[in-house]
């Protein structure tokens, strides 16, 4: 009993300062994509410290007071299009690692997050393009956004895995 009450504390908490960080980012404005980066960071903490099932529970409760507390609705949009990847994300992750004799695994699950990635990506860039850039830009710097959008968000979220949270673990999962 004690630890599942540790873990839907540890989850309750996490999922305050996910819904926090929906709600600054409607208010500091500059740093958006960071702090909704950030909020979405958390959903891959809970899968990778207590499962899938756990991590997509944590995902539609995240959604749904997002919508209920957060200003701006279209950030807590961006918010479930970036949990949604990291979810589906650690899943390829969870499948491939079953697969026994699976040649450059790599390789495969690069591919795999990269067309998961484009599938929410791409549709965002092309029909919001004027609200996320504010302007009209040239095809080879969207282009360059597309290419780079994956490789910057999916290094920012193994960093924030390796570096802050399993320094952060001992403190809190203790």
């Amino acid at each position: 009993m004690h630890i599942k009450a540790k873990s839907m504390a540890v989850c309750g908490l996490m999922l305050a300062l996910s819904v926090v960080f929906m709600v600054l980012g409607s208010v500091i404005e500059t740093s958006t994509l960071f702090l909704l980066a950030a909020a979405s960071f958390f959903t891959g903490i809970v899968i990778r410290e207590f499962g899938l099932g756990m991590g997509a529970a944590f995902w539609i409760a995240a959604v749904l007071l997002g919508l209920l507390l957060a200003p701006n609705k279209f950030y807590v949009i961006t918010f479930a299009a970036m949990g949604f990847y990291i979810e589906a994300a650690e899943f390829i992750h969870r499948k491939l690692g079953t697969i026994a004799n699976l040649k450059n695994r790599s390789a495969v699950f690069w591919v795999l997050k990269y067309i998961v990635f484009n599938i929410l990506y791409i549709p965002a860039v092309f029909g919001f393009r004027e609200l996320l850039f504010g302007r009209s830009i040239s095809g080879g710097f969207l282009a360059v956004v597309i290419v780079a959008g994956l490789f910057i968000y999916d290094r920012a979220y193994e960093y924030a895995q390796r570096q802050i949270w399993s320094r952060m673990r001992k403190h809190l999962m203790n």
